[in-house]
């Protein structure tokens, strides 16, 4: 038979329960709790359980204001009353107390607050069954409208706290799951309460907030960038605790905060991204073989921050970039070569320097390292490194030109870096104008300057876009007598007449650099075959002197009177010696206008041969090799013979239909060709004033009004030179050379 609690309870107590008053509630709660004592003493816990139903089912869940808060201060009442028996009455006094924290008076949910409160300081640890339940309405509450609300809640918080710190029965597993839950809410309120939660349990010893801190460290980096100072302090002093812990701790799980980190280095907020970098930096130093599979991850939000703008989070940026690359995982260890590769790749499209430059040290590394392993995906790359030769930073042009050389080791790739190169300065005039030479000479010094030129010269000769092939040998040809990088190469052509290894070389390159007239004499000059020089510039008679032709040879005459031709203005100290050099002097200054500068700056030169001796000369002048340059090497065998038997070995007349042939070529190819605009730039900068030198360079001394002269006025008869099938008389060779 069901126990009608209306006859435990006078009817006056319960009439005063519900009063607006608060002191006539309060004197009813002691009543009942002066009731459940004499209750308990007598062991009547049916009846206790009677009139805790009656004050759920009548008062709690009532629609009248005071019945609930009189329902609540009665709950309390019993629970004191109970005393150390009130644990097997919890599972009915508590669940209607924390229901009404959801009431929508304020002041039940103050007075709700007090009950719990009350029920906490008698029961203790067997409230620690309910935590969870708490915790959440307490979450909630904390965020109340109501200030009083608040301020109970508050009260309340700070006594579960120390329940749960003096526990043994606390569940840390069961707890996590509700904090993960509540970590990206926004109100500041909320927050405050969390953080104030994580420290707490943090600071007890037998719980184990390490442990769980994946959970909800994304969580505590949102509270960073917290409007409130306050909030943002909290959150920075719990992650610098447990970045402390994790310092000390042997046990870590790196890989699943890492994840978290590596989002956070992209935070838009400052202090988030320094409190994420700085934990990574922490994490490379600590995390070891676990964070091998993170380290393409962890890469890719370094790199961007090494060019932040704030100068704390690049030094800590760059610190933790160098630590990366300090180490030297396997892919066996689950190092994924193919992935890092892929981050360095994106970031090379960065719109800022500093991280474009580290993208390129890393692939330069993992070329290094890893060849085997990387060499598979160089093709997927190769195209974002050729166009990283555009780059406006010289630096990064360099580099890119270091990483391409530690590729081109193998002769597949270095014919294909070369090929695709060329694609680039065919397809781009820009890149050629600004970056040409850089490039060219970069390389020379990388892969070396001779096997450079052979395979541009192999691919060049065979070139079906013949414009771009004469402005292409061009500039290598500026390049190869301006550049101290390309010195060698100088050398070893001087040796042409002497030893093969110069031979060879002559040859290599002779086949391309007859796609330009100038080119070919200067090749030519540099290996003092002027013989063969002479040769080619009497060929020149069926050329179509224009503009570009004249710029060409000025350029030359220019070319001769820098300190690379300096051997070859003392030879003219000789002209028995090198009457040939003298005749192919004198050839390039009859195809020059008498006015223009480069006339007046060869014919000064020429006045400085001396008249006597170059009369002399004259009438000994013969086709055959005549005094050719010698280099005594090892003083074995007859050096003269042997420098004899060279120049006869090259079919020079074979070499001399080349080039006239190629020349024939060029002039069809500019008949077929629609004429070009006046405004359009040439690839080596000697078009209208928008085209740009590239470097080296040497301008052009004709004026626009000059050129303009030459292009519209008739071709005049090139004067024939003095005829070399028999020796003139020393009259008339002086005549003709004066």
């Amino acid at each position: 038979m069901a126990i009608d609690a209306s006859t435990i309870v006078p009817a006056s107590v319960l009439r005063n329960l519900a009063d607006k008053l608060y002191e006539k509630r309060k004197n009813a709660a002691l009543e009942i709790e002066g009731i459940t004592k004499n209750l308990a003493a007598a062991g009547e816990h049916d009846k206790i359980a009677a009139l805790i139903h009656m004050l759920t089912e009548d008062f709690t869940k009532s629609a009248q204001a005071n019945h609930r808060k009189g329902g609540l201060i009665g709950l309390a009442a019993v629970t004191v009353g109970l005393t150390t028996e009130a644990g097997p009455h919890l599972d009915n006094i508590v669940p209607p107390v924390v229901e009404s924290f959801k009431d929508q008076d304020s002041r039940v949910r103050y007075y709700a607050c007090e009950a719990l409160y009350n029920i906490a300081k008698v029961v203790r640890g067997e409230f620690i069954v309910f935590f969870n339940r708490i915790f959440d309405a307490l979450c909630k509450l904390s965020a109340d409208s109501d200030a009083n609300v608040q301020s109970a809640a508050h009260l309340l918080d700070r006594l579960v706290k120390d329940i749960v710190t003096e526990s043994d029965s606390f569940s840390i597993e069961e707890f996590i799951p509700l904090l993960k839950e509540r970590m990206n809410v926004l109100n500041p309120f909320v927050r405050q309460f969390l953080v104030g939660w994580i420290t707490v349990l943090d600071s007890v010893p037998d719980i184990d907030m390490l442990g769980f801190l994946p959970d909800f460290l994304d969580g505590l980096f949102n509270m960073l960038s917290d409007s409130s100072l306050e909030i943002r302090q909290q959150a920075d002093a719990a992650l610098s605790e447990f970045l402390q812990e994790i310092k000390n701790s042997p046990n870590v799980d790196y890989g699943r905060m890492a994840e978290i980190l590596v989002r956070r280095c992209g935070s838009t907020d400052e202090f988030t991204r320094l409190t994420a970098v700085i934990w990574v930096n922490e994490f490379v130093k600590l995390g070891g073989e676990q964070l091998v599979p993170h380290y393409a991850d962890i890469l890719g939000a370094i790199l961007p921050c090494i060019s932040d703008k704030e100068e704390k989070i690049r030094v800590v940026a760059c610190e933790t970039n160098e630590e990366l690359r300090g180490l030297k995982p396997e892919p066996s260890e689950g190092f994924d070569v193919g992935k890092v590769l892929q981050i360095a790749r994106r970031e090379l499209n960065s719109d800022l320097e500093a991280t474009r430059i580290e993208a390129l040290r890393w692939i330069q590394n993992l070329i290094l390292k890893y060849r085997n392993e990387i060499i598979i995906y160089m093709d997927d790359i190769f195209s974002s490194l050729l166009n990283a030769l555009s780059d406006p930073s010289e630096e990064v042009v360099l580099l890119v030109l270091e990483v391409h050389a530690c590729v081109a080791q193998e002769t597949h790739h270095f014919t294909n870096l070369v090929t695709h190169l060329l694609s680039n300065f065919k397809s781009n005039n820009y890149l050629l104008e600004k970056r040409g030479p850089l490039v060219v000479r970069r390389l020379c010094v990388l892969l070396g300057a001779e096997r450079v030129y052979r395979e541009f010269s192999i691919i060049l000769e065979k070139e079906s876009d013949l414009d771009f092939a004469a402005t292409m040998i061009q500039a290598l040809n500026l390049i190869l007598v301006t550049s101290a990088e390309l010195g060698g190469l100088r050398v070893i052509l001087k040796q042409a007449l002497v030893n093969s290894s110069g031979k060879e070389l002559f040859l290599s390159l002779y086949s391309s650099w007859c796609h330009s007239s100038m080119a070919t004499i200067t090749l030519c000059f540099l290996a003092q075959v002027y013989h063969h020089a002479s040769c080619v510039i009497q060929s020149l008679t069926d050329e179509d002197i224009n503009v570009k032709f004249l710029i060409h040879l000025d350029k030359l005459i220019r070319l001769l009177e820098t300190p690379i031709f300096s051997y070859l203005r003392l030879q003219l100290l000789e002209p028995e010696k090198h009457t040939w050099l003298v005749k192919c002097l004198y050839g390039l200054l009859m195809l020059l206008p008498q006015q223009s500068s480069a006339f007046k700056i060869l014919r000064t030169r020429l006045k400085t041969v001396p008249s006597s001796r170059l009369s002399d000369a004259m009438t000994r002048l013969s086709p055959a090799p005549h005094n050719i340059p010698i280099a005594t090497e090892d003083g074995n065998g007859n050096p003269e013979q042997a420098a004899a038997s060279i120049y006869e070995s090259i079919d020079f007349p074979a070499r001399l239909d080349q080039f006239v042939q190629t020349q024939a070529k060029h002039r069809h190819f500019s008949k077929l060709k629609p004429p070009p605009t006046r405004n359009r730039v040439s690839a080596l900068g000697q078009g209208t004033s928008t085209g740009a030198d590239p470097e080296p360079s040497l301008s052009s001394s004709f004026t626009q009004d000059e050129l303009r002269q030459e292009e519209m006025a008739p071709a005049a008869p090139t004067p024939p030179l003095p005829d070399i099938s028999r020796p003139p008389s020393r009259t008339s060779t002086s005549r003709s050379f004066q």
